[in-house]
């Protein structure tokens, strides 16, 4: 037996081909979760775009199967099938069975492209536990199997069929004859579950946003997506002739504050790069191409891109993009700046950004990549083109004598220097906020109901609809660390008004100052002065009306509250029973949050032959308890519920507030008259 701490020669591995693919698949795919899961899908994905890219492929459609398994086809080239001529094998089973080979390492196939280490395919077949792969060329249809990486032939066509490896050539088998002129590619696997976790699964939702965003990157490249999955095949079409422009107008979710301004370029560098084995100098050209507009909001919505793979995480191209900006911006400000009573003050990055929903993208042959996850680019050149040509054409448009563009620049200075004043005078603000004690604050509002405690974390802040409902909630609360703010009526619906008339409106502006964090882009949700904000309405209409309301303020100005869990609704019950005992057992109360439990306490009681009190009370309003019962059902920690509120997917939420607050009319009556029909007529309260 060895020793422990003996080490030799024979101790070390060599893993060859794909072997290493399975033994350490996140090095490749990040993870063997959904995220890896996905990645493979967009390798396979992200060569079939790249052939839509250079010219040749006009439809991609992927399908998801009920077997696990998913198909990508696309009317490209096709995969050679010829053999290549230093391994012997055909261009499909070297692209498939390969690491670092493929037509992407500067053979002029392609001129600019998403995938370029040349693992992608060959990466995907050795995490498969089985892959078939079609091409259409030349008049004909080749077929080739693979296992888990290894070419071969299935005795049928399932993954788990007996499996012949190929002992020695390539198994390219002639499927049949296609129509003149007719190419593709067609790729369907199952994924390895052996190497997968067995809850990774493909995520529509992820895969429909993509498709969506390569449809935008892509003019007019067709994208279906068809689910077989579930009991019924649903399809999802995507098609863009406006490019980015349109890509733009579909991020932004708030009023605009200019149009969409296209910004287009390119220059070219030198690069050293290896080639047959010797470092040499190469040109390199790089085309870049921007829409932005800015928006009402505060929100920045900036999104890049190489090649029309996404770069969540930036790169080089985005760096050079937001410099340009900030000193263009700069330059221009101080050059107005008696006209926009700026100041000496600078403008910095989150000023500029501020409401600006933008589409960055570059294009340039080999670019560098940290990781093959593709979330950063690496290539230093970029960020020095990019620089220079929005520096370039941003002053042109900034300094622009057209009317139409110098209303929308004198537009764009304003709001850049609003936002810097409104920076600093949060600076300010917290710092003079910082030297006071708690007791020395501005006076808070008279209708105020402040609790004892000081402790932030143990205190609540219940808003509460109406006075009447405050008089109740004033004895029924606990006012060692339960404060009261009521608040009359509907509130400002903020979504459709703008930030003056916000801060002018009396209850909203007693909210911010109330919870003491500020708002917009300077909430600072360690200033909060609850721990828990709880939205207390009626259990009515109006109720449910005001509490949106409230809700699209706190999403819209106070966000962090929301994403921290701090903000959550009551749930007054609705029905109150009296159940009748008899001799001199007292009567038992009992209280119910909704029909269908209210339904379910009647037939309890019937059961057990208990009488109840007739008429059952309905609770429309907070005023009609007394404090006893408002208090031990709704505010008494010990009994009462919370519905905490969650905005998980803040993209999907800022569509529902737009749609259904939004100053948009159309596609609101337009979601009204669709969901009529599933509209139960007995449940309204009215």
């Amino acid at each position: 037996m060895a020793k422990r701490d003996e080490y030799s020669a024979r101790h070390l591995s060599v893993l060859e081909g794909l072997e290493a693919v399975r033994k350490r698949p996140g090095m490749y795919i990040g993870s063997t979760g959904s995220q890896g899961l996905m990645h493979c899908l967009w390798e396979i994905i992200d060569n079939s775009v790249d052939e839509a890219l250079a010219g040749h492929a006009s439809t991609i459609a992927i399908t998801l199967h009920p077997d696990d398994s998913v198909e990508v086809s696309d009317d490209g080239r096709g995969i050679p099938v010829d053999v290549e001529p230093r391994t012997g094998l055909s261009g499909l089973e070297v692209v498939f069975t390969k690491l670092h080979a493929g037509g992407k390492f500067g053979g002029g196939s392609y001129n600019a492209v998403g995938g370029l280490h040349g693992v992608g395919a060959s990466v995907v077949n050795a995490l498969s536990a089985r892959l078939d792969a079609t091409v259409t060329r030349g008049g004909k249809v080749h077929q080739m199997s693979f296992r888990r990486g290894e070419p071969g032939t299935f005795a049928g066509a399932k993954p788990t069929d007996p499996f012949t490896a190929a002992e020695k050539g390539s198994p390219l088998l002639a499927a049949g004859r296609a129509k003149r002129g007719v190419t593709g590619t067609t790729v369907r696997y199952w994924a390895d579950r052996d190497i997968f976790s067995p809850e990774a699964q493909f995520m529509e939702d992820e895969l429909v946003n993509r498709a969506r965003q390569t449809a935008f990157l892509v003019p007019g490249l067709r994208i279906t997506i068809e689910d077989r999955r579930g009991a019924e095949t649903s399809e999802q079409v995507f098609q863009y002739d406006g490019g980015i422009s349109e890509f733009v107008d579909h991020l932004a979710t708030d009023g605009p504050v200019t149009g969409i301004w296209r910004i287009q370029g390119h220059g070219s560098f030198s690069e050293r790069i290896p080639v047959d084995g010797q470092m040499t100098d190469v040109e390199r050209d790089c085309e870049v191409d921007i829409a932005l507009r800015w928006g009402v909001g505060y929100d920045t919505t900036v999104k890049s891109f190489v090649n029309i793979i996404s770069t969540p995480k930036g790169g080089s191209h985005l760096t050079g993009f937001e410099q340009a900006m900030v000193k263009v911006l700069r330059k221009v400000v101080e050059a107005n700046a008696r006209r926009l009573k700026a100041g000496n003050d600078k403008l910095e990055k989150d000023d500029v950004l501020a409401g600006l929903t933008a589409v960055v993208t570059v294009r340039i042959a080999e670019p560098q990549f940290e990781g093959q996850t593709k979330e950063v680019l690496g290539t230093p050149a970029a960020k020095q083109i990019v620089n220079r040509v929005v520096s370039t054409e941003l002053e042109k448009r900034l300094t622009s004598t057209k009317r139409a563009e110098k209303q929308e620049a004198a537009a764009v200075l304003e709001k850049v220097v609003a936002e810097m004043k409104s920076r600093i005078a949060a600076r300010q603000h917290k710092e003079t906020q910082r030297r006071k004690n708690a007791l020395e604050n501005s006076s808070m509002p008279a209708k105020l109901v402040e609790c004892r405690n000081k402790d932030v974390e143990s205190s609540e802040l219940f808003i509460v609809e109406g006075d009447s409902a405050l008089g109740t909630a004033k004895l029924a609360r606990s006012s060692d660390f339960q404060a009261l703010l009521p608040i009359r009526g509907k509130i400002l619906n903020v979504q459709k008004a703008s930030v003056a008339d916000m801060l002018s409106n009396t209850e909203c502006a007693a909210l911010l100052q109330v919870i003491g964090a500020g708002s917009g882009r300077s909430f600072d949700l360690e200033a909060a002065r609850y721990g828990k904000v709880i939205l207390m309405t009626d259990a009515d209409v109006d109720g449910a009306h005001i509490r949106t309301l409230l809700l699209t303020l706190f999403f819209r100005y106070m966000r962090p509250m929301i994403e921290a869990g701090r903000v959550f609704a009551a749930v007054p019950p609705l029905h109150r029973v009296e159940v009748i005992h008899s001799g001199r057992k007292a009567n038992e109360v009992r209280y119910t949050y909704s029909e269908a439990e209210l339904v379910t306490l009647l037939a309890e009681l019937e059961k057990k032959g208990l009488r109840y009190k007739e008429p059952i009370q309905r609770y429309k309003g907070l005023g009609e308890m007394d404090a006893d019962q408002l208090s031990e059902t709704t505010m008494d920690p010990e009994h009462r519920s919370l519905r905490r509120i969650r905005a998980e997917d803040a993209e999907a939420a800022e569509r529902v507030f737009e749609l259904l607050m939004g100053s948009v009319v159309a596609p609101r009556k337009e979601f009204i008259i669709e969901g009529a029909a599933a509209l139960d007529r007995e449940k309204i309260d009215a």
